[in-house]
C-alpha cells in the first residue's frame, strides 16, 4: 500500500502557494523534460520523477475527466480550472513545447556530431535517477525486488529490439502518438525510442518542422487519447501498490542504460527518406575497443567528466526538490 507520506505532493498545488519562482522552477523542470523526450533513450518521466512532479502530473493529467467537462459545460471556468490543476498543467506544458521547439535542432546536431558525449551525459543522469528515484521505496520485500527485476529486464529487451518499417496512414500516426506517450511518462521507457521502433521519430519530427498541421494534430491527438487513459492506471498503482510500483520504475530506468551507452558499434544501417544512412541496430563497446572498431575518437575523458556532471545535476535537483517538499 502506498505510504501517505510519499503522497503528499500528488495533491493539486491550490493547497499550497506558487510564487514566480516556482513556477519559473515549474518551467524549467517542462524544458527539461521536453529535451528528454527529445532524444530517443531518454524518458521525460524520469526527469518529473526525480524533479518531485511526477504524481501531481499524473493527478492533474487524469483530473481529465467527465466532472472537468461537467463543469466546462456549465460554464464554470474557475471551478474547471482548478479541478484539472490548469496553471500547473500549462506552465508544464509550456516548458516542453519551448524545449521541443528550441532545443530539438541543437540535440539532433550534437546527436550527429558528438554522440558519444551527449550519451555519456544522459548516462550519468540516469545512473543518478535510478539512486534517486529507488530512495523512494520505504519498504522493501521480495515482491517489491521482483518488480524492479521485471521492470528492468522489460526496459532492456525494448531497447535491444530492432526498428520496423510502419504505414503513414493517420490511424497508425494516432496509434504512435497514443503508445509514445504512455512511454513518455514512464520513468526509463523512453517514447523517442518507441517512435524510432515504429520507424515514426525522424517522420514526426520532420513534420513538426515543416508544419504538416495533419500529421501533427493526428498525433496529438493520440497522444491526449493515450495519456489520459494511461495516467488512471499509473495513479491507481502508486496509490495502491507505492513501493511496487517505484521498484518497477526504477527497474525501467536501469533497464535502459543498455540504450544510453555512450560507445557503440554500427551493425546495421538504413537509409532515411532523404538518402541519409542511419544506424538501425548497434551494439554496445568498451571506450578502449571503439576507436579500432569504429575508427572514431571515443572522447573518454569528456565523457566520463560529462557523465558526472550529469549525475551530479540529478543529486542537485533531488537535494533542492528535497529542501523544498520540506519547507512546505
Amino acid at each position: 500500500m502506498a505510504n501517505p507520506s510519499s503522497l503528499k505532493e500528488s495533491k493539486h498545488p491550490e493547497t499550497q502557494s506558487r510564487t514566480l519562482k516556482d513556477h519559473l522552477l515549474l518551467f524549467s523542470k517542462g524544458a527539461i523534460m521536453g529535451a528528454a523526450d527529445v532524444v530517443p533513450g531518454v524518458s521525460g518521466g524520469t526527469i518529473a520523477f526525480i524533479t518531485g512532479i511526477y504524481e501531481e502530473l499524473l493527478n492533474s493529467i487524469r483530473s481529465v475527466n467527465g466532472e472537468a467537462v461537467r463543469l466546462l459545460l456549465k460554464f464554470n471556468l474557475a471551478g474547471f480550472w482548478k479541478h484539472i490543476n490548469g496553471t500547473f498543467l500549462v506552465v508544464l506544458l509550456a516548458g516542453i513545447l519551448f524545449s521541443v521547439a528550441s532545443l530539438s535542432r541543437l540535440i539532433l546536431f550534437l546527436l550527429e556530431a558528438y554522440p558519444e558525449m551527449l550519451w555519456a551525459f544522459f548516462f550519468g543522469l540516469i545512473v543518478a535517477s535510478v539512486v534517486v528515484v529507488s530512495k523512494k521505496i520505504t519498504r522493501w520485500s521480495a515482491g517489491v525486488i521482483l518488480a524492479g527485476i521485471i521492470g528492468t529486464v522489460v526496459a532492456y529487451f525494448v531497447t535491444v529490439m530492432s526498428p520496423t518499417q510502419t504505414p503513414e496512414a493517420y490511424w497508425f500516426i494516432f496509434l504512435s502518438g497514443a503508445i509514445a506517450i504512455c512511454a513518455m511518462i514512464l520513468p526509463g521507457i523512453s517514447g523517442s525510442f518507441l517512435l524510432v521502433l515504429l520507424a515514426k521519430y525522424e517522420f514526426i519530427l520532420n513534420a513538426v518542422k515543416e508544419l504538416r498541421i495533419d500529421v501533427v494534430a493526428t498525433f496529438a491527438l493520440g497522444c491526449l487519447t493515450g495519456i489520459l487513459a494511461f495516467s488512471h492506471v499509473l495513479n491507481w498503482m502508486l496509490k495502491h501498490y507505492h513501493n511496487v510500483t517505484v521498484a518497477l520504475l526504477t527497474g525501467f530506468m536501469l533497464g535502459s542504460l543498455n540504450k544510453v551507452w555512450p560507445w557503440k558499434e554500427t551493425i546495421e544501417t538504413y537509409t532515411d527518406r532523404h538518402g541519409v544512412v542511419k544506424p538501425l541496430v548497434q551494439e554496445n563497446v568498451l571506450p578502449t575497443e571503439y576507436l579500432q572498431l569504429t575508427g572514431q575518437e571515443p572522447y573518454l575523458l569528456y565523457g566520463v567528466l560529462l557523465a558526472i556532471f550529469g549525475f551530479l545535476i540529478v543529486y542537485l535537483i533531488d537535494r533542492v526538490t528535497a529542501d523544498n517538499t520540506e519547507e512546505v
